[in-house]
């Protein structure tokens, strides 16, 4: 196993990293890492959230940027305003004992003039969602002119919410001597497309495999029951657990507001986050369980992208999700840093196919628990 030493991290970014708890690559960082660094290259990684991309394309970036040039030098583009500042907030963590890099975060839902009033700040690094950043280069607020490094951090998630517009244009803008590193979970036409249109025919392509996935350090589990048993064996589950904080994952915006009222009774801290939120709501609902002054947090998968928090111990989902790389960006919310945590689904008769295929598929083994 390679160490960030020995992959070429330099000193102030690996006692950042140790810091973060971060002390032995992942595969994919072990992987992209020597691809990257000091390169100039065009770059395709196929991953999941939650194999550790942040770093591995964010060590590199941050290494390759000038300290003393005070422009725009590299622009990561994320399909959330929760992920674009998550993947902010680490680059910046990464940089506390190395040259002081400056990053910024812009993302719909925020105030633009705070936002254009921020930017006229030295700004190196500038993490954005796809639309936002548009509407700042419409009003002149953002210059791509001199980007060396063009990011898309989960290409796919940003072609199903509709920003392929977006993301072309800031492709054209930034072209001439800018690379681009793209990520994305699954390659559907639409990225395929996208790649033989923008990127380097010889670009490298790396596939991080089904086995490098899952975090061994969680227990996946499940019960069998009826849609109507479903609330009261999570109340069980829940009152099992003392006070340990995690996740509940339902499929829809109306099901984590059922589901959320349906729990009040129990006596449960819990809030209920969905894409219909103003930001503002938002915000106020993630510092409530960032702080732990709510126990549990239900959700969705596309509202739950980029949660970072710290010390959950458990995921529930209350029904599994559609897509397989669904299922290990939910569980990876547990176990961080060398912890354990456990991924328990709520399995009703027709969903026991579907728990097969995500065994098969995925290589992971269920326990079912009474």
């Amino acid at each position: 196993m390679s160490t960030f030493k020995e992959l070429g991290i330099s000193e102030g970014y690996r006692k950042g990293l140790a810091e973060l708890g971060i002390e032995t690559p992942t595969v994919i960082q072990a992987k992209t890492i020597p691809m990257l660094l000091g390169k100039t290259t065009d770059f395709i990684g196929q991953a999941q959230t939650g194999t550790g991309k942040t770093a591995a394309f964010g060590l590199p970036l941050l290494a390759g940027i000038d300290a003393n040039r005070r422009h725009i030098q590299a622009v990561v583009l994320a399909p959330t305003r929760e992920l674009a500042k998550q993947v902010q907030k680490q680059l910046f963590k990464f940089t506390k004992y190395a040259d002081r890099i400056f990053s910024e975060v812009v993302c719909g839902g925020d105030k633009i003039d705070r936002q254009i009033e921020a930017l006229k700040r030295p700004t190196q690094v500038l993490v954005a969602t796809p639309g936002r950043l548009m509407d700042l280069v419409r009003r002149k607020a953002v210059d791509l002119s001199r980007v060396e490094t063009l990011v898309l951090d989960e290409a796919d998630e940003m072609l199903k919410l509709g920003f392929r517009e977006d993301i072309e244009s800031v492709m054209t803008l930034t072209a001439g001597g800018r690379h681009i590193w793209l990520f994305s979970a699954t390659m559907p036409p639409g990225i395929k497309k996208m790649i033989s249109k923008h990127l380097a025919a010889d670009a490298p392509f790396l596939k991080i495999d089904k086995q490098h996935i899952v975090n061994p350090n969680i227990r996946n589990q499940y019960i069998r029951c009826t849609e109507g048993e479903k609330l009261e064996r999570i109340v069980d589950f829940l009152k099992q657990r003392g006070e340990q904080r995690g996740l509940i994952f339902c499929r829809t915006r109306q099901d984590t507001i059922d589901f959320g009222k349906a729990l009040e009774p129990y006596g449960f801290s819990n809030v209920v986050l969905h894409g219909d939120l103003m930001q503002t709501e938002r915000d106020k609902i993630m510092r409530m369980f960032k702080k732990g002054r709510a126990r549990i947090l239900i959700t969705t998968d596309v509202s739950a992208r980029g949660i970072d928090v710290e010390g959950l111990s458990f995921v529930i989902h209350h029904q599994l999700p559609e897509k397989n790389e669904y299922y290990t960006h939910r569980s990876g919310r547990t176990a961080r840093a060398g912890k354990s945590g456990i991924s328990l689904a709520l399995i009703t008769r027709h969903e026991e196919k579907r728990l097969a295929d995500l065994s098969r598929q995925l290589g992971i083994s269920f326990q079912e628990i009474a």
